[in-house]
């Protein structure tokens, strides 16, 4: 199918490992030009030489949410690619290993999703075919764990992408929350666990449908096709990716 990605412009965060990174490869396969940040800077240049192989246009820079200047690299951004049609707000304190801090939580997950979207409003809007994909999970639909600041915060962006699209249906923006699964890839947070945790671990994994962790690609596919235009009619869902790990019914 053809997705209708190429020479679209899209700006994700946190995009040098994991399901970021996955997108980041379909994206740039599909003859789009690229921008994404991420704190390792070995990683980001690792990124930018592999994705440049597929001849689109790929801007990345090492920077870290903790920093200043979270706007104005999105705005650097959206000039390096000459505006922007797709935004996916990937950074997170899972990431940083920071799911039980409040303040992190907050900032790394909401905050940075909000300012991202306001900041990049008018790119999106301009594009005429504008998308948003919100980056959920689904500890944020079932409980999960332990109380924690991630569970919460990633609730909260699921009733903001909601109310966000339908707020911005009238500038031809999209809006849609991908939630996944528990994930598992090299030096992933599930690798960490199977190590520390082996009883947590194998608990979670009895409890997937299907009998084995989702891979990042297996979420990155769907986070790719709800921004392209192939899915222009969808905005305002939120699509669980989680190989059946969770078990409840949604109407």
């Amino acid at each position: 199918m053809d997705l209708g990605l190429k020479g679209c412009k899209v700006i994700l965060t946190g995009g040098s490992r994991g399901i970021g990174r996955a997108a980041l490869e379909i994206f740039a396969q599909e003859g789009a030009d690229i921008a994404f940040f991420s704190r390792n800077k070995d990683q980001v240049d690792e990124t930018i030489a592999a994705l440049s192989k597929h001849g689109g246009k790929v801007f990345g820079e090492t920077f870290d949410l903790n920093d200043e200047g979270y706007t104005e690299w999105l705005q650097r951004a959206a000039d390096a690619l000459g505006g922007c049609d797709i935004f996916v707000p990937g950074a997170s304190a899972s990431g940083s290993q920071a799911t039980a801090d409040w303040n992190i939580s907050f900032n790394f997950d909401v905050m940075a999703t909000v300012r991202g979207c306001e900041a990049l409003e008018p790119h999106l809007e301009a594009s005429g075919r504008g998308s948003i994909i919100i980056m959920s999970s689904t500890a944020a639909v079932e409980t999960f764990i332990v109380p924690q600041a991630f569970n919460a915060m990633k609730a909260a962006l699921i009733t903001y992408g909601k109310q966000l699209s339908q707020a911005l249906a009238v500038k031809k923006i999209r809006v849609n929350a991908v939630s996944p699964g528990p994930v598992s890839f090299p030096g992933g947070n599930w690798e960490a666990i199977k190590s520390a945790m082996p009883e947590l671990y194998d608990k979670t994994l009895g409890e997937i449908a299907l009998g084995r962790f989702p891979e990042p690609m297996e979420v990155a596919r769907t986070i790719v096709f709800l921004a392209s235009p192939a899915s222009s009619a969808t905005t305002g869902t939120n699509v669980i990716v989680d190989g059946g790990y969770t078990k409840r019914v949604q109407f």
